[in-house]
C-alpha cells in the first residue's frame, strides 16, 4: 500500500485543529521528525513525543491552536534561493503570517530560516 506521508501529516494536523482536539497521533519518519521539529520551532505545536509500537512507531503531537490551515504542496517544486516571495505570495494569506516548509541540503526549515541561510530546496507544504 503507497501512502503519502506528508500530505497525511499536514491533513491529520488541520483535521484535528478544525474539532479542538488537544493532541493527536501521527506515524514516525524522519522526515515526519523533521517536519514537526520546524513547526515546533515557530510555535505551531508543542510537544513532540516518539512512541515506540513494534511497527516503525508514531509521534504523539500537542496541538495548541495555533493552525489555521496546514496542506501539501504537490508536485514538489523546486525553489531557489531567490524566488520564496513569489511561492508566498501564492500560498500564504499575507507577509509575515505562515511558513513554508521546505527540504534542502541542510535539512528541513522553515522558507524563512532558508533565505536567511541563502538556500534552494524543495516545497514539502504550508502552515498558516
Amino acid at each position: 500500500m503507497s501512502r503519502d506521508l506528508v500530505s497525511g501529516l499536514f491533513t491529520t494536523l488541520q483535521n484535528n485543529e478544525m474539532v479542538r482536539n488537544r493532541e493527536c497521533v501521527y506515524y514516525a519518519s524522519k522526515l515526519i521528525g523533521e517536519i514537526l521539529k520546524t513547526l515546533q520551532r515557530h510555535g505551531y505545536i508543542g510537544a513532540i513525543e516518539y512512541i515506540e509500537d513494534g511497527r516503525g512507531g508514531k509521534f504523539r503531537i500537542q496541538l495548541l491552536g495555533r493552525i489555521n490551515r496546514a496542506a501539501p504542496i504537490r508536485p514538489r517544486f523546486s525553489v531557489k534561493k531567490n524566488e520564496y516571495e513569489k511561492w508566498e505570495r501564492l500560498y500564504l494569506p499575507s507577509k509575515d503570517i505562515g511558513i513554508l516548509i521546505v527540504t534542502t541540503s541542510q535539512g528541513v526549515m522553515s522558507h524563512k530560516e532558508a533565505k536567511a541561510k541563502n538556500l534552494g530546496g524543495k516545497l514539502l507544504g504550508y502552515v498558516c
